[in-house]
């Protein structure tokens, strides 16, 4: 019996187990399992054999993956946003392998790659799924193209699909502390009440890792597929946008119920409509700031901004100049939006704000 039997086996057995009191624990241990088959699955099972992937080199300040079914404009989007040609054409699986393009927004090089258009089982290799699926991992962001003029169930195939593979859509990672230990057995605590999880349950799915020794802390109230998120290890949490193509075919009052949804945007590729909004709406969701340099006695130069994330201090806008830099850093001068006045004598660890111009002098 093969992993992608047994997967669909747990899965029926799931299906079919009422959910009360008296299943939980054997539902619980038959999720460990499906993650534990699913991990299996991902993971190359020879040591040396390479898993193969679409091999586009990480570039720029940000990588952004378009997912999509096949036929609901992805290569129209990179080509209308980026100077890259990705064929279009009116049938399905126009594009085969991954066309990566540079969007040029703010000064900030943002990679965008279209992916071909994922099936369902796309998770068990269907369609070149699997490669599609390992690009997304590694990207910072997942837009999601979604055709305005079917059902939503594309959405929620698409969501399943990228679940069953440990990526996790605007999710937050779970605040649970994990640790194996090599003897002592399972030490549990939890600094609030729980009430969708308890310890029996914990033993339980740590018993089917085979794992016996642990310490484990929960922070906040999680779920049973929460903690096996944590003891499986290979999640990867993405923020995702959700981009409803081709609105120009669908009534005004569709698109506005359309655009009401949480993370979701609406564009027409063809006719141009919104995508200003998109980018926008892009450069928020990848917590992306511009700080400025200045040499003393110079203005500062605004033609070449550093890019950088949200939250950095000054230590990281060093490293971005120079290596060497924070080394020999003695203080900085900071004008902008994160000072109090400008401009403001601060330390290494002062946090950066957006469009922020420093002066950093050395010892």
């Amino acid at each position: 019996m093969g992993i992608l039997e047994k997967i669909a086996e747990i899965e029926r057995e799931i299906a079919r187990t009422q959910k009360n009191k008296a299943t939980e624990y054997h539902l619980g241990l038959l999720k460990a399992k499906l993650a534990k088959y699913r991990s299996q699955l991902l993971e190359p099972t020879k040591k040396g054999e390479k898993g193969e992937g679409f091999d586009v080199l990480k570039s720029g300040d940000a990588r952004v993956a378009l997912i999509g079914f096949p036929s609901v404009g992805k290569s129209t989007m990179l080509s209308t946003l980026t100077k890259t040609e990705s064929e279009a054409a009116n049938y399905e699986f126009t594009t085969l392998t991954c066309i990566p393009g540079v969007i040029e927004y703010q000064g900030a090089n943002i990679q965008l790659l279209d992916l071909p258009g994922i099936i369902e089982g796309a998770a068990q290799g269907k369609g070149r799924g699997r490669q599609v699926i390992a690009v997304a991992r590694t990207a910072d962001l997942v837009l999601m193209m979604l055709d305005a003029t079917k059902p939503n169930v594309h959405r929620e195939l698409l969501e399943r699909e990228l679940e069953s593979v440990g990526i996790r859509l605007n999710k937050r990672k779970p605040n649970i502390y994990f640790k194996q230990k090599k003897g002592g057995g399972l030490s549990f605590n939890s600094t609030c009440t729980l009430t969708r999880c308890s310890e029996k349950m914990v033993q339980m799915i740590l018993h089917s890792f085979k794992i016996f020794n642990a310490e484990v802390l929960f922070r906040e109230d999680c779920t049973e597929d929460e903690f096996i998120d944590v003891v499986t290890a290979n999640r990867v949490y993405l923020p995702c946008l959700y981009v409803y193509n081709k609105i120009d075919q669908i009534s005004i009052e569709e698109v506005d119920r359309l655009a009401r949804q949480p993370n979701s945007i609406v564009v027409s590729c063809n006719m141009k409509l919104n995508l200003d909004y998109m980018l926008e709406a892009l450069w928020e969701a990848l917590q992306l700031i511009r700080v400025y340099t200045k040499k003393p006695g110079a203005p500062p130069d605004f033609d070449d901004g550093l890019i950088l994330r949200k939250g950095v201090s000054v230590e990281h806008v060093c490293h971005a100049i120079h290596r060497t830099l924070a080394a020999q850093f003695k203080y900085a001068l900071v004008w902008g939006t994160s000072t109090k006045y400008s401009p403001q004598r601060v330390g290494i660890a002062h946090v950066m704000g957006d469009e922020d111009v420093i002066q950093v002098v050395k010892k």
